[in-house]
């Protein structure tokens, strides 16, 4: 029986995790000053969003392709997300320690979309071969 045999839904993927980062960043958002509620607050609940509504859509799509360009949406949003978790510290909004734990969570979820990725272009390149 193949791995992905068993993944019925996008909650099921390990990438899915990244619901986690999704859950720490809001919670981090809501600590910045209000005067960044429009700006850098928002920013980074919309990269978060985009990051785990990129799994789902690109898993719900029918191709290959698809999900594998809406995997590389899903990693972009995370890099942007990096970089706004660097202005939070850069600015004084988060403690640096806090700033490198959210991060490190960030980091992860990019080496999960990147074995995802694999995963989705090695199934792509099987399915063709057959």
């Amino acid at each position: 029986m193949r791995p992905e045999a068993h993944i019925k839904d996008f909650k099921d993927l390990e990438v899915w995790k990244a619901r986690e980062l999704r859950k720490e960043m809001y919670e981090a958002a809501k600590t910045l000053p209000d005067f960044e509620r429009f700006g850098l607050a928002s920013q980074v609940r919309r990269a978060t969003s985009s990051v785990t509504a990129n799994i789902a859509e690109g898993f719900g799509r029918f191709g290959y392709q698809e999900n594998a360009q809406h995997c590389r949406q899903a990693r972009g949003s995370v890099y942007e997300l990096r970089d706004h978790l660097t202005t939070c510290v850069d600015a004084g909004y988060l403690p640096m320690s806090e700033g490198r734990r959210l991060d490190q969570m960030a980091q992860r979820v990019a080496q999960l979309l990147n074995g995802y990725l694999r995963s989705t272009l090695a199934r792509k390149a099987a399915a063709k071969a057959d």
